[in-house]
């Protein structure tokens, strides 16, 4: 049970960020920094909301998973990472895609906190 979960609150991204309201932008957005962190994806699903709402998506990793949902509307995007990290630390990786998915929306502001868990 031990691992890192990341979470960030995006406030003010970029506007026109296709990944903001396109499901296949960001899922492919999504995809391309799982496998730049070293991370693997094994399933994912990806679900836009009627206008003017963003997109929903989530990706399953063979360390645990990736969510990402959008509020174009409000300019805001929250950003979920959990590793197990019980047969190796996948810490670093889960940062790494952290990171280049807030580079990616352009924020002027994120909140983020960094939970360890499971610990003995």
């Amino acid at each position: 049970m031990q691992g890192l979960h990341l979470t960030a609150d995006l406030h003010q991204c970029a506007p026109g960020k296709p990944a903001l309201t396109d499901p296949a932008a960001l899922r492919q957005l999504c995809l391309q920094a799982v496998a730049d962190s070293g991370l693997h994806a094994v399933a994912e699903l990806f679900y836009r909301f009627p206008a003017p709402g963003g997109v929903t998506g989530v990706v399953l990793l063979a360390e645990s998973h990736l969510a990402v949902h959008t509020w174009p509307e409000l300019g805001g995007v929250t950003l979920d990472v959990y590793v197990c990290n019980l047969h190796g630390d996948h810490s670093a990786k889960a940062e790494a895609l952290m990171a280049q998915l807030q580079a990616a929306f352009g924020a002027a502001h994120a909140q983020t906190h960094r939970l360890v868990r499971g610990g003995a």
